[in-house]
Order: structure tokens, then sequence, then C-alpha cells
């Protein structure tokens, strides 16, 4: 399935304004819960939406453009997103349907891709999570969700404009050199870090949300643990051998103030004297 705005004004409409699909795993998830709704609790539900960036985006956009008059606080987690709706109006105003894999059922390359960026994902709030911990963060969930929804904007695209991506990925694959900004450039006219700054205000996102996930204010260090970890997801999923990896362990050595042995042992790369 394929959307035609223009530019990234009209993209940041449509997506703010469109039926987001969710994972086919959350689908299914969501049935077993609603099934047993009685005897499950908010965050059954969050453990399931927590790990779908699709699901995580339709939950906080939902809750921001139905915010309560006398609501003052910015909600940036999924879970207090759901506690502050209730389950009865979560099952009913955020049903898990459409499906990503039926949008690209006809494009296997596409949702292929999708996958990888999801779980590529999924990666960066793992590593967000273990960094924020180690900084003794207090609000280490928040560091995970925007590194989870770090590259939605690319993400929602592998959804509704998969051609035009795939056109990017082979670019990419055929030019090592190629950056990632350049490529989107050409093909879509616009970056997606733009898009996914119009879309955040659009949608009305928490600002914490969008401040977390501007890798231009990386001298904070909770946004520094978020940008470290979507480049040690991304560079580390081309394998352990990624021209990239060096700069990334020394600049977690440094957030983290410890030596580039311990970083590359805690981001799980492998000893250097097995390859």
């Amino acid at each position: 399935m394929s959307a035609n705005p223009h530019d990234a004004e009209s993209w940041a409409n449509y997506l703010s304004e469109h039926e987001i699909p969710v994972l086919k795993h959350t689908a299914r998830e969501m049935g077993k819960l609603l099934a047993r709704v009685e005897d499950i609790g908010v965050r059954d539900i969050a453990l399931v939406c927590n790990h779908d960036p699709l699901m995580a985006f339709r939950i906080l956009r939902y809750m921001q453009n139905h915010r309560h008059k006398n609501q003052a606080q910015e909600l940036v987690l999924v879970e207090q997103a759901i506690m502050m709706m209730g389950l009865g109006t979560f099952f009913e105003k955020i049903p898990p349907i459409p499906v990503a894999e039926e949008f690209l059922k006809e494009n296997i390359p596409a949702l292929t891709r999708l996958m990888y960026m999801v779980n590529r994902s999924n990666r960066a709030a793992h590593f967000a999570f273990e960094f924020a911990m180690m900084l003794n963060d207090i609000h280490v969930q928040e560091v995970r969700i925007a590194a989870l929804m770090h590259d939605l904007s690319e993400t929602l695209l592998w959804c509704f404009a998969p051609d035009n991506m795939l056109k990017i990925y082979q670019m990419q694959k055929a030019d090592k050199t190629l950056r990632s900004a350049v490529a989107q450039q050409n093909v879509f006219g616009f970056r997606f870090h733009d898009l996914q700054r119009l879309l955040i205000q659009k949608c009305h996102l928490p600002h914490l949300l969008e401040q977390l996930m501007d890798d231009h204010e990386a001298n904070n260090p909770r946004v520094k643990s978020v940008l470290l970890a979507v480049n040690i997801a991304r560079h580390s999923a081309n394998g352990w051998e990624d021209a990239a990896l060096p700069d990334d362990y020394q600049e977690i050595a440094q957030l983290l103030r410890v030596d580039i042995k311990k970083a590359r042992r805690i981001v799980g790369a492998p000893d250097e004297t097995l390859w």
C-alpha cells in the first residue's frame, strides 16, 4: 500500500490523521488479552505495546489528542497513557487493526525491511535502557521509549511508501558511501528527521519525547544515551565488523565512564580476538 503526499508537511498531515497499522504479533497478543480482560492489568498490555513502535505511536497520539483539560502533565510512557484512558477505552478506541503484514503482503522485500526496522528499534530501546540504568537515570523508561520511537518516520514510510523506501535501500546498497540524509532528500525531497519533527508537532506528542529524540541536543546525557543506542543498533545490524562501530564504542565508553573493552561488553560485541 502506497500513499502520495508530495512533501514533508503533507506527509506529516497524512500520517497524523491516517490509521497506523500494528504488527501482527501485537494484534495476536492483544486478542489474547482482550479474551481475558477481567484478569489483566495495564502492565500486561504495556509489555506487548512497548515492543511495537507503531502501536506505541498510536497510543501516545490518541492520548495527546484526547487530553483532559485538567491534565497538566504530558504522558510520555505507554503504560501511563493506557492507565489514564482505562482498559475499556483502550480496546475500543485503539483496536489492533490494520495489520502491517497485511499492508505489505504484496511487497515482501519491503515487509522484510519493515521487520528489520522494528527489530533494530527494539535493540536501540534495550541499549538505551542499559545506558540509562548505568547513568542512574531515575526515569529509564522515558529514555527507552525515545529510543524505540527514534526512527518512527522511517518505520512509517516503510508501511506507506514502500517503493520509494526500497529505492533508497538499493541506492545505499549500491553505494556504501551514500549518506542516508542525501538519499532521503533525493528520493522524497526531505530528510526523515525533518518529517519526524513535523509529525511530533502535528500529533502533539510530549515535548520531553521530542527533546529526547532530538540528536541536536546530544550534550544532554539522556539524549546522548538515546542517540548512541540508536547508532550502535544501526551499525551492529550490519555485522560486528561495521567500520562505524569503533567510534560508537569510544563514545559509549566516554558517556558511561568505562574503558572501551567494557563498552564493547555492555553492547554484546564479540571479543576482539575472535575476528
